[in-house]
């Protein structure tokens, strides 16, 4: 018999629905889960059992009644640590931020709250955010349940790790350049990349979306239904509009599929992941689509000015800070963002230029194709203690080539599992 923990949105609401079981039932599933895996993964963090038994104690009772409050009532969930919940400190993966309790929940994180999702903890995450990985000054060290030795991906690390583990079955994570779904092609999950301003979010900045990550495609579009909803603090966010989420066999022939096997800079993609790549290729090919190679999107140029313009954004943030907090930054991410004091102003201006330059072209390939099939990393997961697969912060990006392109152009993209090495650990 299946667990509760690792039953679907569909499948839970379901057995509410019928009284099979109800969300108390299902959290303290997912409290057993997590009883057993996280001293080993360190996806969590602010877990709040109790607060979650009386939100999935109250759920129960709408549920009996009849009554339950919104589309994902009595769902557990996870929220990164960086998405703001009223009264959590929000750390930023960081032992450098002063903490204090959130004045208010973040857009994504109260409309999760407003569909009734029992939410039951925040999840791990590298220093700001800019690490493709579970290191971090703050938290533990977050680890990839398909292998302990290995990375989860980041910077969404603890969503990923716990959205692998069965730790229920949406988690909100937040993406700039990868975030989303890097962990989620590195732990076999679904991971989606919204449109710029489909789900609001605050504070917006250039490329940063928030978005689920969950162990199938049909739960990513169960969340997205409550997430895309509009919020008044975003200014970037894009006008309301009523879109079915609902995930339905498409008709595949005739449709004209780009694949990128080569995005143009950073590291070449290792031959396993091309080849499950491939393979996904020649389904698409076989059912009728009209799969053809695209051209790269993307530049050294574009890479290294990009890692310019956030080396310098990063700097001026540390500057904020007084020398005894900014002592306290991992050093990997100081000596990346120190190194933007050789960076001039127009430097930094060219390297924010660089966004546009890759928003153009990957509008360029869309004259072309209806869609773009590609690996998410071009490297399976590498040792967890890293950084990055290269670990190195002088090329801290080699590895975001696939999904960089489309936080700068705005466009969505997911993350879905399409195979596994040969050691066993997952490609997206």
């Amino acid at each position: 018999m299946t667990e509760l923990c690792d039953l679907s949105v569909a499948e839970l609401l379901d057995a509410y629905r019928r009284r099979e079981a109800t969300p108390l039932d299902a959290f303290l599933a997912v409290a057993a889960r997590i009883e057993a895996w996280e001293p080993r993964l360190h996806a969590l963090y602010a877990y709040d059992p109790e607060g979650a038994r009386a939100a999935a104690l109250q759920s129960s009772a709408r549920w009996a009644r009849g009554e339950p409050c919104g589309p994902l009532d009595g769902v557990p969930i996870t929220i990164k640590e960086n998405v703001a919940t009223k009264g959590v400190p929000v750390p930023l993966g960081s032992a450098a931020t002063i903490l204090a309790p959130a004045p208010e929940d973040a857009p994504p994180a109260a409309r999760l709250r407003e569909a009734g999702c029992v939410i039951f903890a925040k999840t791990t995450m590298p220093d700001y955010g800019m690490l493709s990985s579970g290191l971090s000054s703050f938290h533990e060290l977050a680890r990839n349940p398909w292998d302990l030795r290995m990375n989860p991906g980041g910077s969404s690390a603890g969503a990923a790790a716990a959205a692998a583990a069965g730790y229920g079955p949406i988690h909100l994570g937040t993406d700039i350049g990868g975030s989303i779904r890097l962990p989620a092609g590195w732990c076999a999950l679904a991971g989606m990349k919204p449109s710029h301003g489909r789900v609001p979010i605050d504070p917006p900045y250039i490329g940063r979306v928030a978005g689920p990550l969950a162990r199938n495609v049909a739960d990513v579009a169960a969340a997205m239904a409550v997430l895309a909803r509009p919020d008044w603090r975003d200014p970037t966010r894009l006008p309301p509009a009523e879109i079915d989420w609902t995930p339905r066999a498409a008709d595949p022939r005739g449709l004209r599929i780009g694949l990128v096997l080569d995005i143009g800079a950073g590291l070449p993609t290792d031959p396993e992941t091309r080849g499950a790549v491939e393979a996904a290729a020649h389904v698409f090919a076989a059912a009728g689509a009209i799969v053809e190679p695209a051209e790269p999107a993307l530049t050294r140029e574009m890479l290294d000015g990009l890692d310019d313009f956030w080396r310098a954004r990063a700097l001026a943030d540390m500057e904020k800070l007084p020398p005894d907090r900014r002592e306290r930054i991992l050093p990997y991410y100081a000596r990346w963002a120190e190194a933007a004091r050789e960076l001039s102003a127009t430097d930094a201006v060219r390297g924010l230029g660089q966004s546009f330059a890759m928003a153009r072209a990957a509008a360029r390939l869309f004259r072309k194709f209806d869609v773009l099939l590609s690996p998410t990393s071009p490297v399976p997961s590498f040792p967890a203690e890293a950084a990055s697969p290269v670990d190195d912060p002088d090329t801290p990006f080699e590895h975001i080539g696939f999904t960089l392109v489309w936080n700068m152009s705005g466009q969505p993209a997911i993350s879905v599992n399409c195979g596994f090495t040969r050691s066993g650990l997952p490609i997206g």
